[in-house]
């Protein structure tokens, strides 16, 4: 059953790339080599992308804390990652189920490097997302967006519910923006 499924998500990937026109840029499943690699893209790429965004409260004490890679995330075999030709991840981002339903999801940790902003690589990741979620029957995605990615998801077919705190420690919340999907 498992090689089954490996198979179809490898298919997926290969159609998915000749269909958007690869490039040079690979999207992949992550794999436990990538968490090092995640976890350095998320530190860099998080403070710069976020700046103008929130205040710098927010930055000194809620940032470092989400820009950390969940290892459990990224070996999950729902997060991917965007390769650059010289093997560098240049981006990132998966989905898990959401525990109340088995039908729904949420996006996670989507990040693009600050540099590479603007190339179409976030696009190509969030339809990667979207289409290995729905191809392992799930019929909404939910993100809990930054205040600076909602419009890239209004892009992407998501749809605003409201505004709300993430909390990450007693006394230490994150403003974020719902988000919902149907696929």
């Amino acid at each position: 059953m498992a090689e089954a499924a490996a198979r179809c998500v490898l298919w997926l990937f290969r159609a998915m790339l000749f269909a958007m026109g690869a490039g040079s840029i690979t999207m992949r499943p992550a794999t436990p080599r990538d968490v090092g690699a995640v976890d350095l893209l998320l530190s860099r790429s998080y403070p710069k992308l976020l700046k103008k965004d929130y205040p710098p409260s927010v930055l000194v004490t809620a940032v470092p804390l989400i820009s950390r890679a969940n290892t459990a995330l990224v070996t999950s075999g729902t997060y991917f990652v965007a390769e650059a030709p010289d093997g560098s991840i240049i981006g990132a981002g998966g989905w898990t189920r959401l525990a109340r339903t088995r039908d729904a999801g949420q996006v996670r940790h989507l990040v693009v490097d600050w540099r590479r902003q603007r190339e179409g690589i976030g696009r190509r990741l969030l339809t990667v997302i979207v289409e290995d979620a729905r191809n392992r029957g799930v019929g909404r995605l939910d993100a809990q967006a930054t205040r600076t990615a909602v419009r890239f998801y209004e892009a992407m077919g998501f749809q605003r519910l409201g505004e709300f705190d993430v909390p990450l420690r007693p006394g230490i919340g994150f403003p974020a923006v719902l988000m919902r999907r149907f696929l």
